[in-house]
């Protein structure tokens, strides 16, 4: 369960259907404009590889996860090499991330699995994925998304504080929550919107000291924090975003998204370095 103490008050009023819709929308729109291209922030060269991360990362960093497997994944790490190194030095390999050795232990067994029953490939369907060791829904949401380009929203610290600061849900788990933003948000959106978030959760609206001033979305967000200068440009904004809602509800105009991608496989090169946050 997510702690309660990140959860902002919720609205007084919950928003129309329609008017729901409209936002979600538009917040689409603004983070296609300022983010076109958002990319997992896990290092990784191929699926079992973000695999393992994700899970890895549970409780810890990416720049945690990152700092401790690259050099491994660089060397061409596999479930055959995971399991080659056996619990003890696998936990060595990953000592200063959190829970390091109930993960060395899950990664060994889930390595095995993954070897025995197939074929030492990720499988692709959502219940194979989670009956593997240190798997949960989060986990299988991102490598559906990530890997297989599925409609998936994986729901991590981030993606649960922004959605609710912005009203979307006011529940009190990340499956909940989950249930509640995929039935809202369109699966045109997805599985971009999970990255969308997650950045803006980590370098914008960030738990404890929100930039509120410097959000593009401050003007939607019923929890945003303004000073009197950023409140007036708020108020400014509002009266612009009602022309653009009126404009998309004529269906005079639509929101632009990235162009569709094929499923992104294991990066080729050995050149390769995680993407850079387009910020």
């Amino acid at each position: 369960m997510l702690s309660s103490k990140s959860r902002s008050k919720a609205p007084a009023k919950k928003p129309s259907k329609p008017a729901q819709q409209q936002m979600i929308d538009e917040i689409m729109r603004r983070f296609a404009a300022a983010c076109p291209d958002p990319r997992c922030e896990l290092y990784y060269r191929t699926p079992f590889q973000l695999l393992l991360s994700v899970a890895l990362s549970a409780q810890t960093t990416d720049k945690a996860v990152n700092a401790a497997m690259t050099a491994s994944y660089d060397a061409g790490l596999t479930p055959e090499s995971v399991v080659a190194m056996g619990e003890k030095n696998f936990l060595h390999l990953i000592r200063r991330i959190g829970l390091a050795p109930t993960k060395a232990k899950r990664a060994v067994a889930l390595a095995r699995i993954l070897i025995a029953q197939h074929d030492s490939q990720v499988p692709q369907d959502r219940a194979s994925l989670e009956a593997l060791p240190g798997v949960g829904r989060k986990t299988a949401s991102v490598v559906l998304g990530e890997i297989f380009r599925e409609p998936t929203l994986a729901v991590d610290t981030h993606v649960f504080r922004v959605t609710e600061r912005l009203g979307l849900h006011h529940t009190k788990t990340a499956d909940a929550c989950s249930d509640v933003l995929t039935a809202i948000i369109g699966p045109q959106y997805l599985p971009t919107a999970h990255h969308w978030l997650v950045l803006h959760g980590r370098y914008v609206c960030k738990a404890r000291a929100p930039m509120c001033a410097d959000c593009a979305l401050n003007d939607l967000c019923p929890s945003a924090t303004l000073t009197p200068q950023a409140a007036a440009r708020k108020t400014s904004q509002r009266a612009a975003l009602k022309t653009v809602l009126k404009t998309l509800k004529r269906g005079d105009a639509t929101v632009a998204l990235p162009a569709a991608k094929a499923p992104r496989r294991a990066r080729a090169t050995a050149a390769s370095t995680p993407a850079a946050v387009n910020r």
